[in-house]
């Protein structure tokens, strides 16, 4: 037998239930009525399951599913969803294997839809920043941005340097600095950076 010690209400028909072997999870009202749930209470290992199983693990799956439906997310990011909403790791863990099974969640994909419709506006090393903090791998990054990056990093700092009204003739050194600065937050190399500024020179 498993005991329930901790049945917290945590507002719209919620309960943060905690079981003694450590899981804790998120019963509706209903739910918990079912297996008769309550603090210091007592379920079976059968019960237990079928609870986990085909009640929260059932549901972490529509939620997997919803949240994809919503926008593409990398697996971490839904990992990382799914366990704020109170699935237990377990539930977690089945919930990505499912949307897995059908191919809705794909780093790889996830990583070149991301460079293909944000090239025109990032460089190169700022699409590897902000894969990486969505939690995508450094191979899918590469293999992504190897595939799918076409842009013209000299055209993109060009435009930066337009729209940064760039000019040669009355940059002082300071002005220099701080536009070469500029792109080099951006990502750019600085041999790349160097070779733009320095070609609009007289």
């Amino acid at each position: 037998m498993i005991e329930i010690t901790g049945y917290e209400n945590i507002g719209k028909g919620k309960y943060r239930t905690t079981f003694d072997n450590g899981t804790t999870c998120v019963l509706y009202r209903t739910e918990a009525v079912r297996y008769s749930i309550m603090e210091g209470a007592f379920i079976s290992e059968a019960d237990y399951e079928k609870l986990i199983t085909e009640v929260v693990g059932k549901r972490a799956k529509k939620r997997a599913l919803h949240l994809l439906e919503q926008m593409d997310r990398s697996e971490r990011k839904l990992r990382e969803k799914l366990t704020q909403g109170g699935y237990p790791d377990c539930c977690v863990d089945a919930a990505i294997d499912y949307v897995k099974s059908f191919h809705y969640l794909d780093d790889y994909r996830f990583a070149s839809t991301y460079v293909r419709y944000h090239q025109d506006s990032l460089s190169r090393r700022q699409l590897e920043q902000k894969l990486m903090t969505k939690g995508i791998g450094r191979y899918d990054i590469n293999c992504a941005i190897d595939s799918e990056y076409t842009a013209d990093e000299e055209k993109h700092i060009a435009k930066l340097l337009e729209k940064k009204h760039y000019d040669p003739d009355n940059c002082d050194e300071k002005e220099f600095r701080r536009i070469y600065q500029f792109l080099m937050r951006r990502g750019f190399k600085s041999s790349q950076i160097l070779s733009a500024m320095r070609s609009q020179l007289p």
